[in-house]
């Protein structure tokens, strides 16, 4: 076991204990899609209007172009062998960086919140203790995961993988017995707003795993081809991801209030009874887990890059990676909880409004890993608030600004709806502009070149990773 348990946290992996192949990220992302959450968020794009048709072909574009772009961040791990948060040091500052890892550790206990909803009630089936119980021991074995580390992670994701993809095949011909996929095809009516609500909702889902995705990759040897971790990454989510979406489309277009009622109980009594509907809690359970791990991780890493910017900590002891970790699981749970009973429209809301505050984020690391800086850091001075790049670099900071801003005039949520919603249909397409926006601001500031004005020359990012 202790062989097992990672001793790495936002410290660099040295070259001599990289392992693996670009492959696992195949294995690990299609597991961590292949989950109720994903199944739920494609049912939205039915029950907020959506049709069969035009609603699967637009969460599959927003799966692709989402998950393109949570991939370019994915091949950054095995270069730079860092956790996908701290490389925003570069472009924010040692402590500016802080600004955007508040948010996404956010973003990290709502989506552990909702995942511990679902899958709190399959493991409330499971052990006869019900929902509040189910969610409390699920959230216990998440954290004991997580504080084991990156081997387990990876060995969840095969497993995940090969478990739940048997599942979902088995459930998808019993769903196909019951529903007439002809009329359901048929009866298509194109709406762009519906249409861009689908790519709204994937490619948010993807846009999502961008702060994180590079945790998993930074074991792999630096000589991994960045293209293999790229199409690995990519294939492994959107597949994993349009799969468990396209699932929840067909259900919410057959199933309607039934599904609503109790997305859980409907997907396992689609599977069947006794045994078999025990091994489709323990599925649920198990995909859950599966990238619960992976957000309770994150965030324990974002939260000690946040707190280790004004410390200057480097490592981290075993004893404060489980007071992290504990703090990821009670937040959690305690939102889990108070949360539990008005799940749906709360999670729609939750993502789409995530989605404004990370694709400005996403747009700036990505002009300047790739484009800028192209693929060099200098890793010591991410740690040294003194150093090249400084401890707030209030440029990037007010280009993020203004890439949240520019997206409220076209975002479309429960609590917000922009003025140019209405003139668009309806249409969110405020994503869209949050990459746009932010890129070219960003990539003009760089190009400036003036290194005593700007923290983002490219001579300030210029330095070879070791």
């Amino acid at each position: 076991m202790a062989q097992l348990v990672e001793l790495r946290s936002i410290d660099v992996v040295p070259d001599e204990e990289r392992h693996g192949t670009a492959f696992s990220q195949f294995t690990l992302w299609l597991g961590a899609n292949l989950q109720i959450t994903a199944v739920v968020t494609g049912a939205l794009a039915v029950v907020f209007g959506g049709d069969v048709l035009w609603s699967i072909a637009g969460l599959l574009l927003g799966n692709l172009l989402g998950g393109a772009v949570m991939a370019l961040h994915s091949a950054q791990g095995p270069r730079l062998g860092l956790p996908q948060m701290i490389q925003s040091r570069a472009q924010f500052g040692v402590r500016g960086a802080v600004v955007p890892l508040l948010l996404v550790i956010v973003m990290y206990v709502g989506f552990f919140a909702s995942g511990s909803v679902l899958a709190g009630q399959a493991v409330g089936e499971l052990t006869h203790t019900g929902d509040t119980a189910g969610i409390v021991v699920f959230a216990a074995l998440t954290a004991f995961t997580a504080a084991v580390g990156y081997r387990i992670i990876h060995t969840l994701g095969r497993v995940a993988s090969a478990v739940c993809a048997l599942a979902f095949v088995y459930l998808g011909i019993r769903l196909l017995d019951r529903a007439d996929l002809g009329a359901l095809l048929h009866d298509a009516h194109f709406s762009l707003p519906m249409f861009l609500l689908a790519m709204s909702l994937s490619a948010s889902w993807q846009l999502a795993f961008g702060p994180y995705v590079a945790d998993y990759s930074r074991y792999l040897p630096r000589t991994t081809s960045p293209k293999a971790t790229f199409w690995w990454t990519l294939s492994g989510s959107a597949l994993g991801s349009q799969w468990s979406m396209t699932f929840g489309v067909l259900v919410a277009a057959t199933a309607g209030e039934k599904f609503l009622a109790s997305q859980v109980d409907y997907v396992v009594a689609l599977g069947g009874t006794g045994l078999v509907a025990s091994f489709f809690y323990f599925v649920i359970a198990l995909g859950k887990l599966t990238v619960n791990v992976l957000n309770t991780y994150g965030g324990f890493m974002s939260m000690v890059t946040s707190v280790s910017g004004f410390r200057g900590q480097r490592a981290l002891s075993r004893r404060g990676r489980v007071v992290y970790i504990a703090l990821i699981m009670v937040a959690g749970t305690a939102v889990a909880l108070l949360g539990k009973d008005s799940f749906l429209p709360a999670f729609k809301d939750f993502l789409l409004f995530l989605l404004a505050f990370f694709t400005p984020w996403s747009a700036i690391n990505l002009v300047d890993y790739y484009l800028i800086s192209k693929e060099r850091y200098d890793i010591p001075a991410l740690a040294d608030p003194r150093g090249r790049y400084g401890a707030w670099r209030w440029d990037a900071l007010g280009v993020y600004a203004v890439g949240l801003l520019a997206q409220l005039p076209f975002l479309a949520t429960g609590f917000y709806t922009g003025p140019f919603v209405a003139r668009l249909g309806g249409a969110d397409v405020s994503w869209i502009v949050g990459l746009a926006v932010p890129a070219l601001l960003y990539w003009l500031l760089a190009r400036r070149g003036d290194a005593s004005d700007t923290g983002v020359s490219p001579s300030a990012v210029g330095a070879t990773a070791p």
